[in-house]
């Protein structure tokens, strides 16, 4: 399997992608004033085929995040099925997490602290192509700085039609941030606005106020309740969530711009991790803006490129009582 690692010399942090599992970032060390810290998390042996591809590093979701209700939709006329024989399927009958993410990239740029993946739908997965209504391409530069690991994102549609298409990232971050401390020392933040109505995380399409008791935008402390929720987040130029350990006094935060307007956070069952998944459209947004729901879904046009970044750093921060 093939395994890059990137390292920026002067800080002596870095991180290892799996290629061959969807350009996985699978771990990133980042130096923060004299200590490591262990920033992704993903079990032993990841890299060489252990685990799901989607339950570990950093799972990249396209063309579409989270899941289609069912592997099906409409566009454009046409009916589409997605069979669970030839792409990634959840355990209740529902198509999760796009095409890419569990299928050897190609890297097209290679250097000391950066590489740079790219996957063709037609090229890299083509039995999946007749699946979606267009090609569809994404590069992926990975770039590790200091104590930050930077994702620069592109989407291009190569095609002669319409590219439908959503993105997100579903990164696993370790819990808690030091040896030292206690996962119940560690609090997480997000700046979300109001909480999609789910039903075996499929969204009915009504929003509904934060769940009474979760508190993400003051702080809210990991293992206080379980966390599998769809968020609308606050307008801005660019979205934090934060993970901080009140014991080390260390931090980590996932910056994006702001055309993420949907959030999913998820804390994995028996286990000290949690996920802060920025999407640029809710769970099934293609069938929810066929009903009439605004859900973020996007459209490229022939030649058309999207692009984006997401910035994930580890630093100090005041220790506190948690």
């Amino acid at each position: 399997m093939s395994i890059l690692t990137l390292r920026d010399s002067q800080s002596g942090s870095f991180a290892r992608i799996a290629v061959n599992r969807g350009f996985n970032c699978f771990e990133f060390k980042a130096a923060v004033g004299g200590r490591v810290v262990d920033v992704i998390d993903s079990e032993p042996g990841f890299e060489t085929g252990a685990g799901r591809p989607s339950g570990n590093g950093v799972p990249v979701l396209f063309p579409f995040p989270n899941r289609i209700a069912g592997g099906r939709f409409k566009w454009a006329g046409k009916d589409y099925f997605i069979p669970a024989e030839v792409a990634p399927y959840d355990r209740t009958g529902n198509a999760i997490h796009g095409f890419s993410i569990d299928v050897p990239w190609r890297v097209v740029e290679q250097t000391e602290s950066s590489a740079t993946g790219e996957f063709q739908l037609s090229v890299d997965a083509p039995n999946r192509r007749s699946l979606w209504p267009a090609d569809c391409i994404i590069r992926l530069k990975y770039t590790v700085v200091g104590a930050k690991l930077r994702t620069d994102i592109e989407v291009i549609n190569p095609d002669t039609q319409p590219l439908p298409f959503g993105f997100g990232t579903h990164t696993y971050f370790k819990v808690p941030l030091a040896t030292g401390s206690k996962p119940s020392d560690c609090l997480a933040f997000a700046p979300v606005r109001d909480c999609w109505d789910l039903t075996e995380c499929l969204p009915s399409g009504r929003r509904l106020p934060i769940p009474e008791g979760l508190d993400l935008i003051g702080g809210q402390q990991f293992g206080a309740r379980p966390l599998d929720n769809g968020f609308g987040v606050l307008p801005a130029d660019e979205i934090v969530c934060e993970l901080r350990d009140t014991a080390a006094g260390l931090r980590v935060r996932q910056a994006t711009p702001g055309h993420y307007p949907e959030l999913v956070i998820y804390t994995p069952p028996q286990r000290d991790s949690i996920c802060f998944e920025p999407y640029t459209c809710m769970t099934d947004a293609i069938n929810l803006e066929a009903q009439g729901t605004p859900a973020g879904w996007l459209v490229l046009e022939p030649g058309a490129r999207f692009t984006s970044w997401i910035d994930i750093e580890a630093s100090e921060a005041e220790r506190l009582q948690c």
